[in-house]
């Protein structure tokens, strides 16, 4: 009887400590503050679009979310820290095409494209070439005329080797033949502050960062890198039309590591989803010439998918890849 008394008591205690662990698992998400890391400096066109979602998502989500900027590495420092991080949806990535080339640059950039989640692109962009105001360069031909007079002599601002800035400037010197010097920055809002002050010759940049500035006229744009010209910016030609075939383009999303549950993805995207749709983020993105891109997880991976496709062959072929 005694035993059977144990026994009872035990299954009892079991059962307790049962439901107190199922309660703990199905505990709603999040209970406590979320971080969204960003690669680069404060300011800049990814640390911007980031702390905007990041405003609005603490709202809708009941709990605190917090930008942490973590420039450095080539954005790799942030994208480490979130996959060092444990797969509970409280440490996102403000994710861009870095993360993924990052993985082709390097040959242990210490994750792969694999370990990251996607949950939905905010916005996608074509990049505004931009010089000094009194630079003597006034268009894309200007720029090619300079450059094949003044070997090495011109600079450019790049956000890392592999960056779209080093490999559209590597473009730029193998189709016209010329000699540029890149100039490593950790941000964005750097090598823009060293442009307006006329210290750097010429930085290609998201419109968020480079827009606002061109319409306030402290520095001029000679070209953007997209199949048409920028609503923003309506009477800037492509390069294309300028006659350098050349189509580049960026992205930002938000990201959270693999084997994140597939509940919390989903409920982050639907919430970023809202954002990327509401009036205050089109109004943000659209007036400096990015465009919102609301997307599934799904479809962001088959961006980031391509995004290794396209970007594999030029780093072989501009042989950047690094140990």
């Amino acid at each position: 009887m005694r035993l059977t008394q144990k026994l009872s008591t035990f299954g009892l205690a079991a059962s307790a400590s049962l439901l107190l662990t199922s309660a703990s698992f199905a505990a709603p998400y999040p209970t406590h503050p979320v971080r969204i890391i960003v690669g680069f400096t404060a300011g800049g066109p990814t640390d911007v679009p980031a702390r905007f979602v990041a405003s609005k998502l603490s709202a809708s989500l009941g709990k605190r979310v917090i930008v942490e900027d973590k420039p450095g590495a080539g954005s790799m420092l942030a994208a480490r820290t979130v996959m060092e991080q444990p797969a509970d949806g409280y440490t996102l990535l403000a994710c861009t095409y870095f993360d993924p080339v990052n993985t082709l640059l390097y040959k242990d950039p210490g994750y792969k494209v694999a370990d990251i989640a996607p949950v939905s692109l905010l916005a996608t962009y074509d990049y505004a070439i931009a010089v000094p105001n009194d630079s003597p360069i006034k268009s894309i031909s200007d720029l090619v005329s300079y450059a094949k007079k003044n070997p090495g002599k011109l600079t450019y601002g790049l956000l890392g080797v592999g960056s779209t800035q080093n490999l559209l400037a590597k473009r730029l010197e193998t189709l016209e033949k010329i000699q540029m010097r890149g100039i490593p920055y950790q941000g964005a809002a750097n090598a823009v502050q060293d442009v307006m002050a006329g210290r750097l010759g010429m930085y290609a940049g998201p419109p968020v960062s480079i827009v606002p500035l061109y319409k306030a006229k402290k520095l001029r744009i000679l070209a953007v890198t997209g199949k048409k010209r920028l609503s923003a910016a309506p009477s800037v030609p492509t390069l294309l039309e300028s006659h350098i075939p050349i189509d580049a383009f960026g992205w930002i999303g938000l990201c959270a590591r693999s084997g994140t549950p597939k509940s919390i993805i989903d409920l982050l995207n639907s919430k970023v989803v809202k954002i990327v749709k509401s009036a205050g983020f089109q109004s943000l993105i659209t007036k400096s010439g990015s465009i919102p891109a609301p997307t599934t997880p799904a479809q962001m991976q088959t961006v980031i998918d391509q995004t290794v496709k396209d970007n594999a062959p030029l780093i072989a072929k501009f042989h950047l890849q690094m140990k």
